[in-house]
């Protein structure tokens, strides 16, 4: 064999092993905007290992709780009513999943071993059941641009930021078996009227809602790691507003110059708090306990999507305009690498399989 021949082989065979890695048992996703994929990225190497396409318009992702599968959702401004389903060990998609009326889907979270996503047009959150093949539960918001979500860990208690709305809504599982007065009571020893009730009344229950004014287009938001207070960041206004989440209000309007904010995140020990802003070209990095500014790194570009890395080692910023993923030391907050994982990155998520 001659020895061109001999090393285009090798050459070929290289690349195809190295394109055939396996998906790491922690792995950093990223969505590409303008490829229409999600990359599987292994943390260890900074390295693309896979990529599976998405469907038009990606723009959040999250991971199933054992691992094995991402959401993706087709937003479209309003005009898609799609979720992607990724097979995540596979590295392929699986499926579109129909979400009918519920357009626009946006914001995601997975808890319950469901996934549970906003849907702007229709005003509404939603919850996809992967068993059923359904969505099993909506619940309107009744304000514009129900953005971004979070769910509590019980699942009693559920987080939105409402971009045109310029409004934080606060939805709490009532105690309330249902509308309207209650039932006659039961005879003694029987059943109650109307079949079985769990704790929280019929399938469904009851909800509270509370919406809190915050600033002109709020969007990206977080709460906590102790569990006490949201910051959401007013994308128009360039302010961050502070909801103290018992007393359901905001405590504090900091004048923190993020207009064009896009995404927030508290660092996992609860102590600083990252700004990304499509606009500007650096990151905020504020102390949560002073409110004040530490830091502005410089991206260079506008950016979108943060992760941060669960042992608190790390953050990752898509950096949408500039065509990377900027990875920062949470210890010296410095830009110490960069991952190629396609034109226009925006969402992010960590998968950990279990």
């Amino acid at each position: 064999m001659k020895p061109a021949r001999l090393v285009f082989l090798l050459l070929f065979a290289t690349a195809t092993i190295a394109w055939s890695e396996s998906t790491p048992r922690e792995a950093l996703l990223v969505l590409s905007k303008g490829d229409h994929t999600l990359a599987i990225v292994d943390p260890s190497t900074l390295r693309v290992v896979a990529k599976a396409p998405v469907g038009e318009d990606p723009h959040e992702v999250i991971a199933s709780s054992d691992g094995k599968l991402a959401y993706v959702s087709n937003y479209g401004g309003g005009a898609y009513n799609t979720l992607t389903l990724i097979d995540l060990i596979a590295q392929k998609r699986v499926t579109s999943i129909d979400l009918g009326p519920l357009r626009g889907p946006h914001g995601l979270f997975y808890i319950g071993g469901k996934t549970w996503f906003t849907a702007e047009a229709a005003k509404a959150i939603g919850r996809y059941d992967p068993v059923k093949n359904a969505v099993d539960w909506i619940l309107g918001t009744g304000q514009n641009r129900t953005h971004m979500l979070w769910v509590s860990d019980d699942m009693q208690r559920i987080y939105t930021t409402n971009v045109s709305s310029g409004t934080v809504t606060i939805i709490e599982k009532s105690n309330r078996s249902g509308f309207g007065p209650p039932p006659p009571g039961p005879e003694p020893g029987g059943p109650p009227p109307g079949g079985p009730r769990g704790p929280m009344g019929p399938p469904g229950g009851d909800w509270e809602e509370t919406v809190v004014p915050v600033g002109r287009g709020a969007e990206g938001f977080d709460v906590a790691p102790n569990g006490k207070e949201l910051w959401a960041a007013n994308a128009q206004d360039g302010t961050v507003s502070i909801i103290d989440l018992a007393a359901k209000k905001v405590t504090d309007t900091l004048p923190a110059n993020v207009r064009g904010a896009n995404r927030l995140k508290f660092t996992p020990d609860g102590k600083l708090v990252l700004i990304s802003s499509l606009s500007g070209t650096s990151l905020a990095v504020l102390d949560s306990a002073t409110h004040k500014e530490v830091k502005r790194i410089d991206l260079g570009h506008g950016a979108a999507g943060i992760q941060m890395q669960p042992d608190g080692a790390r953050a990752y910023v898509a950096s949408t305009g500039g065509n990377y993923v900027a990875v920062i030391d949470l210890r010296s907050l410095e830009i110490t690498g960069k991952i190629d994982a396609g034109p226009g990155p925006d969402g992010l998520a960590w998968s950990v399989r279990r």
